[in-house]
């Protein structure tokens, strides 16, 4: 159900988890009133009020808890696609240091997998496929293919060579965090604890006694559109990579353009002769 939420539009996912759950809320006090008279439930409203407070302080901590997490999270998957973006560059640099073929061969096959990766890879990420795209693993596995070979046949670039496979190291790590990312933050058992105060806050208002049920309905509706507003933001963006809310693969995209610009206008630097 949460992976369905996160996977809809943000109009449908609030629809149904904030539009349904306080539509649900405002029947409360009204079918509470049916059963228990007025004069029972206002007798018991400061006793009341006192575990009600306590029971908001405990959900507003928890709440914070998990909106701080998922920020945390969302924000870091952010720096994760950029510096798999800047690993990315870095090597296309670096390949200018490889003698004939080798070098054109690692650019084109760098610039191929930054083109699934933008595509396949978000894509199986949206969808929740973990490991990624398989296109994007042989594109990986190719990449490393290439630079072995290149170290092979031009042994006298072992320096070069090394640190193209340093930041080709840094790009895959840089990969393997944001396919773990994208399977979400918040544990099962800390979603049902969520949602569960949530209900728990919002029956409890059902029993207070005010002599104007519309009002108490109002309060009671506000409440619930709070909390689960805020439930919703939890949803859309405890997975970074799906949904409405999501990171995107620009700064991949961006080096990718920017590859293309070098190649139009800039030559493989030639050594001069001394």
């Amino acid at each position: 159900m949460l992976f369905f939420l996160t996977t809809q539009p943000l109009w449908v996912s609030a629809a149904i988890l904030v539009g349904l759950s306080t539509a649900l809320a405002m029947v409360g006090p009204a079918l509470v009133r049916r059963f228990v008279a007025l004069e029972r439930l206002t007798t018991n409203n400061e006793i009341a009020g006192f575990k009600f407070a306590t029971i908001g302080v405990l959900y507003a901590v928890l709440l914070a808890f998990a909106i701080i997490l998922v920020w945390e999270k969302f924000s870091n998957a952010e720096t994760t696609v950029a510096q798999e973006a800047g690993a990315a560059e870095t090597i296309y640099r670096l390949s200018y240091g490889l003698a004939g073929d080798s070098a054109t061969e690692l650019r084109a096959t760098l610039s191929t997998y930054l083109t699934v990766v933008g595509t396949d890879d978000w894509l199986a990420m949206n969808r929740g496929m973990p490991g990624g795209s398989p296109s994007a693993r042989q594109g990986l596995d190719a990449l490393y293919i290439t630079l072995i070979r290149a170290h092979a046949a031009q042994p006298g670039n072992a320096p070069v060579v090394t640190e193209i496979l340093h930041q080709l190291d840094l790009m895959t790590q840089a990969r393997r965090t944001r396919l773990v990312a994208s399977e979400g933050t918040v544990p099962n058992v800390i979603w049902l604890v969520l949602f569960g105060g949530a209900v728990l806050t919002v029956v409890f208002t059902f029993f207070f006694g005010t002599h104007s049920l519309p009002a108490q309905t109002a309060m009671t509706a506000l409440l619930s559109l709070l909390i689960f507003s805020e439930l919703l933001t939890i949803v859309m963006i405890d997975r970074p990579f799906s949904g409405a809310i999501k990171v995107e693969p620009r700064p991949l995209a961006d080096v990718l353009a920017d590859f293309g610009t070098k190649a139009g206008t800039t030559k493989q630097p030639s050594q001069q002769q001394p």
